[in-house]
């Protein structure tokens, strides 16, 4: 895979040095915008990228088959739609897209064009996601899921004093929805499937959901998904069933120690080591599935993603949580 990156930020500046040692991954270079130009400079040299970019037809002008999207929220959509308008292979950060519609537009684009488009939600790809899938029929039938993810963020003072930072914007797509609670949903429904319903209670500031948690309904049982960037809380993830639970370690775009407890008080731990390189397991899983040409895997992940989107924006849209995207008109199909 020869690799462009869009964005240079926090993400970014996480997952470089390790993208970097990837085998079988070239990371021809990094996008940065006019004003961060030196800053992106300094981050190619540290990691020994050989092209700073400081616009994407610089950037797709390079010798490179994928492009990895890592800006705030809104524009995902936008170089999504160029990327793939352009024959790249996409994959970009969560969320797909601000909105249902923009992420079937997406969506229809991909099949058109034949191209990858993978959302990259780190928590499927850990083989601690793949154990719980494994051991959930050991616990009997579900009666209840919650996720928890709060964690003050480190811009909600300056949000509190006047400072609107993009992911506290409602015209960037912000939101804990947006955010946190989006690794919750993934989660729950890359288990369980689409919901019969949601609802998303929401604590609001200025037009956008500070914390909340998302109520789903599946037949039998109920899911909630809970994610705040105005208090913190201890992570927590657990799947009841009337023979016993399953719990994990860390949020869910980590997981970690997965432990099953079953009724009659017999135990399992399942640890994949790889908690902490949270970037590696889905781009050895997406640089794989690229070199097979597996356009169907990719399709059915999408479509996972779309479902997610869907719920996502209604329950927002119910709610009361409005951007600026969702009064744009997309162009046809």
């Amino acid at each position: 895979m020869k690799l462009g990156i869009v964005g240079s930020g926090m993400i970014v500046r996480e997952f470089l040095p390790k993208l970097v040692k990837l085998d079988g991954l070239e990371v021809v270079g990094v996008q940065g915008t006019p004003r961060s130009k030196e800053q992106t400079r300094e981050l190619c040299a540290a990691n020994g990228v050989a092209n700073a970019a400081s616009s994407f037809e610089e950037l797709t002008a390079l010798d490179i088959d994928t492009v990895y999207i890592a800006v705030p929220n809104f524009l995902h959509f936008m170089y999504c739609k160029r990327a793939l308008e352009a024959g790249l292979n996409v994959i970009v950060e969560k969320p797909i897209a601000s909105n249902f519609n923009e992420a079937e537009e997406l969506g229809r684009l991909a099949r058109r064009t034949g191209r990858f488009l993978f959302e990259a939600v780190t928590t499927l790809y850990f083989d601690g996601f793949q154990k719980i899938k494994e051991w959930i029929g050991r616990i009997g039938a579900v009666k209840i899921a919650h996720c928890n993810y709060s964690q003050y963020s480190s811009r909600y003072d300056a949000f509190r004093a006047g400072a609107l930072p993009p992911v506290f914007d409602p015209a960037k797509s912000g939101g804990a929805l947006m955010d946190l609670n989006l690794y919750n949903l993934h989660f729950i429904m890359g288990l369980f499937g689409k919901p019969e319903s949601a609802v998303y209670y929401a604590n609001i500031e200025r037009h956008i959901d500070t914390s909340g948690t998302m109520i789903l309904r599946y037949p039998g049982f109920v899911a909630a998904c809970t994610a705040a960037k105005d208090c913190s809380a201890p992570y927590s993830f657990v799947i009841e069933g009337t023979n016993g639970y399953i719990t994990t370690q860390y949020p869910p775009n980590f997981i970690g120690e997965v432990k099953i407890y079953l009724n009659n008080k017999t135990e399992e731990i399942y640890n994949d080591g790889m908690a902490m390189d949270r970037v590696i397991p889905e781009f050895r899983f997406f640089m794989d599935c690229i070199k097979r040409n597996d356009l169907k895997f990719c399709a059915d992940r999408l479509n996972e993603s779309i479902a997610v989107s869907e719920i996502q924006t209604k329950a927002r849209l119910d709610a009361g949580i409005i951007f600026a995207a969702d009064q744009k008109a997309l162009p046809e199909a």
